[in-house]
């Protein structure tokens, strides 16, 4: 199923990077964006999620809050989060159903991986509402981040 703007976002419980249970309606009236990335510790994830780290001040001045989520267990997420400085959190989607209910799930990856999420972002406004939806073919694409911006900055 794919999620488009207009549409209520998904609620979802993951655990982060530090073992703790993160659910949507803990953002309930925050503008929250939703990064889904299909791996850690690979050259254009760890380039998208270093941009939102290095311009963290600007999503803070938009009053909104970031989520990354991978299939990665936690225990990966933990360790990359780390090794990268990461400022928000990655979230494990380890049984791969949040992916799949926003419609941001390959079916085989590279070398035959089953079920990665695709790159794909979502603004989630503070009644739940998706603003903004983006979910790319490929997994060398970056997410529109000016557009994310500028959906955020409408909101504000």
């Amino acid at each position: 199923m794919n999620i488009e703007a207009g549409a209520k976002a998904p609620h979802f419980t993951l655990f982060d990077s530090d073992k703790n249970k993160v659910s949507l309606s803990d953002f309930a009236g925050q503008n929250v964006v939703i990064l889904f990335f299909p791996q850690a510790f690979t050259g254009v994830c760890t380039q998208e999620l270093c941009s939102v780290r290095d311009n963290m001040a600007r999503y803070e001045s938009l009053h909104a809050k970031v989520l990354g989520i991978s299939v990665d267990s936690i225990f990966t997420l933990a360790r990359f989060k780390q090794d990268q400085g990461y400022n928000f959190p990655l979230l494990s989607d380890f049984n791969k159903e949040v992916c799949e209910a926003y419609g941001a799930k390959y079916d085989t990856f590279v070398f035959d991986m089953k079920g990665v999420a695709r790159r794909a972002a979502f603004v989630v406004d503070k009644e739940g509402t998706v603003r903004y939806a983006q979910v790319l073919e490929s997994a060398g694409d970056l997410p529109d981040f000016e557009a994310i911006q500028s959906t955020l900055a409408g909101l504000a």
